[in-house]
């Protein structure tokens, strides 16, 4: 039985539902904060060279740019067993054997395959302050632009981390020659680049839109992230905590020919978006109530929207209350 033939037989067989096997994702420059549900002796269980697992990635067709991967690092697999054995198939190649039935036709014809994924990604610590490429940017190194959205959900939030607070963007007035010269110091020690920027306070049960172009600096609540199919990145500061960042990572994403161009750099910034006074109101997500379901004076379930006003995704949270059911239509 070839590829094929086996997924459609495991599609048919559970009603139209893929098993996908769990994608674990290290970084390098980040701390697992131990929220993930992995066993804490497997935090580390690729190797400290290779960086501690701190993300989970969701029904992935996009490979983690980490450096000294695997060629299969991020791509989801889909389990099959099969009497005895158990067979895995990349969701990347059942999507290229049988889009059609799995995203619809209409998806292929538009968009040619599976254009975003998922994740949870849990620090310790926050990260660095960076940017994702926008599109125009990321097409010179191949790729595709960045957006992404945040949302904090309560029920892995039991601590918040070491520091529970996001920096977004920049303080209205910021110059652009301000920022070039955080990044002209990058190697000098930390380059004072959070000087330009607020912090803001996370709150489980909220989440923040970020699109590509706009600076950010993740706290350390445990994070769900639907985002686009992409893995640029560029990291404007280089101290986070003590930790040093290597400059590598500032121009990773980066033309040879621009990397030590600073003009270059902060064009990748949608500087508009950077300075905007309204950012709270224009990105903050609090949560739209959907639907929820009360029977006899119980609370059957609880649906709202969770991350929205994104063109390549979205979505919704579903509570089913204990010893209750849900149908949803």
């Amino acid at each position: 039985m070839n590829n094929r033939q086996l997924l459609e037989k495991n599609l048919s067989e559970n009603n139209g539902i893929f098993r996908l096997a769990p994608n674990w994702v290290p970084r390098v420059f980040c701390v697992p904060g131990g929220r993930l549900k992995l066993a804490p002796k497997d935090l580390y269980a690729l190797g400290k060279e290779r960086g501690g697992i701190d993300e989970r990635w969701f029904a992935s067709t996009t490979k983690a740019d980490n450096e000294n991967a695997p060629e299969d690092e991020g791509l989801s697999y889909i389990y099959i067993e099969e009497k005895t054995a158990v067979k895995k198939i990349l969701l990347k190649e059942a999507i290229e054997l049988m889009g059609d039935r799995i995203l619809g036709k209409k998806v292929m014809s538009e968009y040619g395959g599976w254009k975003m994924f998922s994740k949870f990604f849990d620090n310790q610590n926050p990260l660095p302050h960076h940017v994702h490429l926008q599109d125009e940017h990321a097409k010179k190194v191949e790729a595709a632009g960045k957006p992404e959205g945040y949302y904090f959900p309560p029920q892995l939030n039991f601590t918040g981390g070491d520091f529970p607070y996001t920096f977004l963007g920049l303080n209205p007035g910021t110059t652009k020659a301000d920022v070039k010269k955080c990044l002209a110091d990058f190697d000098k020690g930390d380059n004072g680049i959070l000087n330009l920027s607020r912090a803001y306070k996370l709150k489980p049960g909220t989440g923040w839109l970020v699109p590509a172009g706009l600076l950010h600096a993740p706290g350390s609540l445990l994070t769900y992230e639907p985002q686009a199919a992409s893995d640029v990145f560029s990291m404007f500061q280089s101290v986070v905590q003590g930790q040093t960042i290597p400059r590598e990572l500032l121009v990773k994403d980066v033309p040879e020919d621009k990397k030590d161009d600073l003009d270059y750099l902060v064009d990748i910034l949608d500087w508009e978006a950077n300075v905007n006074p309204n950012l709270v109101e224009d990105h903050l997500m609090r949560g739209i109530p959907v639907k929820s379901k009360s029977e006899k004076g119980k609370k059957e379930y609880d649906e709202r929207w969770i991350v929205y006003g994104a063109e390549e995704f979205c979505a919704k949270e579903l509570t089913v209350f204990p010893g209750q059911k849900a149908m949803i239509e």
